[in-house]
């Protein structure tokens, strides 16, 4: 079954389930899902406190993996009997209801991966969740004022992205290191961000931030951002996530890229009242007479390379460089998309 079908599926289950009368206290409203395994149905479940569950058959004698008690998740081993059976499960619990859209996603996840090996249900579970772990995990400081201004302008381009393909979170490549935020094959964009105002003056990490991909191009975009506070004015930081997130045709593989990012929704209130106005967008394309300290201009000038961890500022605020125009900024990405297919 599809995704999109197992997700129906999973959300028409919990939608049934909460309408259904409470039950007492240590006891579960179930439904049994069309995902089959040796030991029997995988199911959804509700307790009495509303919250959601994902129960997975086991053998009764078989261990649950400890270190999943967090405020997020909770994973557990129930035994659940009625009049006619009596099965052992691993119960896979969110805690938080605010969140239950994000569960949905990774039970979907779940689900998917027994398909594919019924066999193993509970080694599907565990690559599952080992997958999703760092996003839900409470441990690390949140997401400070410039990381959230710099995170906001990667978002702004994944989501036009996104309009254009589905499937382009796989062209944001800075959450996993890599020298650009967006690259594939012979095209590469950076992004950069300012919400403190002052001049066009962004920070370059780096000798290889502004070297183009080899025999190919590389552009830099960057955003003035401007907090504000109405609730009527600018764009959410967490509104531009959904959105992107709405976008995409695998909403798993971003929601660990935006782990890698440094974001976790454990911290989604903190960030409940950031918004940003978009006062200046200007993209450069990156020629061998942008400002710039490279690794290639180095060599090409017989400097020897042996300075590590440069970080340095360059001065974009005048008309030159001059920024690129609408259709080239739409040839960019398009250029970006074609590169990925």
């Amino acid at each position: 079954m599809m995704d999109d079908a197992l997700r129906q599926v999973v959300e028409a289950h919990w939608t049934a389930l909460e309408a259904e009368q409470t039950t007492g206290e240590h006891r579960l409203r179930v439904s049994q899902l069309p995902v089959t395994t040796r030991q029997g149905q995988l199911a959804s479940a509700v307790d009495h406190e509303g919250y959601r569950h994902l129960l997975v058959p086991i053998p009764s004698h078989r261990k649950v993996r400890p270190g999943v008690d967090g405020p997020v998740l909770h994973l557990r081993k129930r035994p659940l009997a009625d009049r006619e059976s009596y099965q052992t499960y691993a119960d896979l619990a969110c805690l938080r209801t605010d969140l239950n859209d994000l569960f949905t996603v990774l039970c979907v996840d779940v689900l998917s991966a027994v398909e594919k090996t019924p066999m193993y249900p509970v080694k599907a579970l565990y690559a599952v969740l080992d997958r999703w772990k760092a996003f839900f995990q409470s441990q690390g400081a949140p997401l400070g004022p410039e990381q959230i201004a710099g995170l906001f302008g990667e978002l702004l381009v994944l989501k036009r992205l996104l309009q254009h393909d589905s499937s382009a979170h796989r062209l944001w490549r800075g959450p996993e290191g890599h020298r650009h935020d967006f690259a594939a094959g012979k095209v590469a964009v950076e992004v950069k961000t300012s919400a403190t105002g002052g001049r066009r003056r962004p920070r370059i990490h780096g000798l290889d931030q502004l070297d183009a991909p080899q025999g190919g191009t590389l552009s830099l975009v960057w955003f003035r951002l401007e907090p504000v506070t109405s609730s009527h004015t600018g764009l959410g930081f967490l509104d531009l996530l959904g959105q992107a997130i709405k976008s995409c045709d695998d909403e798993s593989a971003l929601y660990g890229l935006l782990a890698k990012a440094g974001y976790r929704p454990i911290d989604a209130e903190r960030y409940r009242e950031r918004r940003f106005a978009i006062t200046e967008e200007r993209w450069y394309e990156v020629t061998p007479e942008f400002p710039g300290l490279t690794s290639r201009t180095l060599v090409a000038a017989d400097v020897p390379i042996s300075v590590l961890d440069v970080e340095y500022t360059i001065d974009l605020s005048g008309d030159i460089p001059a920024n690129m125009t609408l259709d080239e900024v739409s040839e960019t990405i398009d250029r970006l998309i074609q590169e990925s297919a």
